[in-house]
């Protein structure tokens, strides 16, 4: 399948070929507030009729966490509501065909309220609503999105009979940007480049990085909803490749507490209207940079510790964010500096972006681009001056900078009390993320750790 056809084709034309497939089920999915993708089977004419009407999807995606335990703290939903149906629409754009799943017909959807606006918790509805609001001011967005994943050599049976200890790593050693590696694993690679292209999810670059097992796959950039789209279907999908493997992907930000994390690094640029200028670039500044881009980082360091939830969601992300393994610690900024929180790339006219480094390989795709977008349009419009100069050498010795939060916990308190959170996102937002994240730190905390047992069992 041509990789742009799902945004190409006519809506009719999307249509027929659902009616026209040799298929009598289609996959419908829609995301949950930690990004994993939830979904089901239809039948084809549930399908076709859900097209207009819309379908319930059990609002409890948004009631549980990741391991489908229901919060007792949400108000969102919950006991107290019964767990109705919330309203999902079907996004016609997204069409595409499952390569590897015999090329059965795939769409995503997201969450309406009862008079038709976006659920005001659904991810996918909030990066639209950030969208919309560059584009009223006359901003177009751009973003690709980059992961690192290590990768291990055992299914997921294999793993849990393990009890997540002990696990083989794919490769071993520390061999970054190895072709050797990439030709051992030529089937695995070759069917993520192939298949994944196929699947409408085009891949600019996939290689070994540093530590067993680890690769990296740079997601060919787009417009923020379909890059979004093409992150989160990538994590799902490499897992679903993988396991034809017997080979068990994980985004988790950090694995071991020895090897560098895994990141999940945001490309943006804003153009205007037309898609035809960026914004950024500037040929006249000693550094290549615009007014309206120093605005932009501003905004982004001014935000970043205040919604650190949308950046860094579980308790494993700060594990990541220490100094001297690739990942940054304090708010700062730097011209091709890979020790900072934003690494701004001032090359031609039409790549000049900014890579926001914080986020990891765990993000929900949908609210860290948004939270990256928004927090930096709120520098444009409030035309924040860009004070901090740009980082020359080692980001980790700057002793001024603002610190990132040490932990969920603290980074939730933040964004909970911030009053620019709620007007980045919402009150709702805000309030459904913040009791998502204290109930995650909870669950936490009533944890045995296997540290806690080595340290104390014997000694104490």
């Amino acid at each position: 399948m041509d990789s742009s056809l799902h945004k190409a084709a006519p809506i009719h034309h999307v249509i027929d070929r659902v009616r026209q497939s040799e298929h009598n089920k289609v996959k419908l999915a829609v995301t949950d507030i930690d990004g994993v993708l939830r979904g089901k089977f239809v039948h084809k004419n549930k399908f076709l009729s859900a097209v207009e009407s819309g379908f319930g999807f059990c609002d409890v995606v948004f009631g549980w966490d990741c391991a489908d335990e229901c919060y007792d703290n949400a108000s969102f939903t919950g006991w107290h509501s019964g767990y109705p149906d919330a309203q999902a629409r079907i996004d016609l754009s997204s069409f595409r065909l499952v390569p590897w799943d015999d090329g059965v017909p795939f769409f995503l959807a997201d969450f309406v309220a009862d008079d038709g606006t976006g659920l005001s918790v659904c991810p996918r509805q909030l990066l639209k609503r950030v969208v919309e609001r560059g584009a009223q001011a006359g901003y177009r967005f751009s973003v690709g999105v980059e992961f690192e994943f290590f990768n291990f050599a055992q299914t997921s049976e294999e793993i849990h009979d393990k009890g997540f200890r002990e696990l083989e790593s794919l490769d071993r050693g520390m061999f970054g940007y190895s072709l050797l590696r990439a030709s051992q694993r030529r089937e695995y690679f070759a069917a993520m480049m192939d298949e994944l292209l196929e699947f409408g999810v085009p891949l600019e670059g996939l290689h070994t990085e540093t530590g067993p097992g680890v690769l990296e796959a740079a997601i060919m950039y787009s417009d923020p909803v379909e890059a979004a789209d093409r992150a989160v279907l990538f994590k799902s999908a490499v897992k679903e490749i993988g396991a034809r493997f017997g080979i068990t992907p994980t985004f988790m930000a950090k694995v071991s507490p020895q090897l560098p994390g895994s990141s999940g690094h945001l490309h943006q640029s804003v153009w205007d209207g037309d898609g035809k200028t960026n914004l950024f670039a500037d040929a006249n500044d000693a550094q290549g940079i615009s007014a309206l881009f120093r605005n932009y980082l501003a905004g982004q360091v001014a935000c970043m510790p205040q919604i650190m939830p949308c950046f860094a969601p579980t308790i494993n992300s700060y594990k990541r964010l220490v100094d001297g393994m690739w990942a940054p610690t304090t708010v700062t900024w730097g011209l091709d500096n890979r020790t900072t929180a934003l690494r701004v790339l001032a090359g031609s006219p039409r790549s000049t972006r900014v890579e926001t480094r914080v986020p990891g390989a765990d993000i929900n795709p949908y609210i860290a681009v948004a939270a990256a977008f928004a927090s930096g349009l709120y520098g444009i419009e409030n035309r924040l001056p860009l004070e901090q100069d740009p980082v020359k050498g080692n980001g980790y010795e700057v002793k001024d900078a603002p610190k990132l939060p040490v932990d969920l916990m603290a980074a939730t308190d933040s964004m909970k009390r911030s009053e620019i959170a709620k007007e980045l996102f919402g009150d709702d937002f805000v309030m459904h993320l913040g009791q998502s994240r204290e109930w995650e730190v909870r669950q936490f905390r009533k944890a045995v750790t296997s540290w806690e047992l080595e340290r104390y069992l014997e000694i104490v």
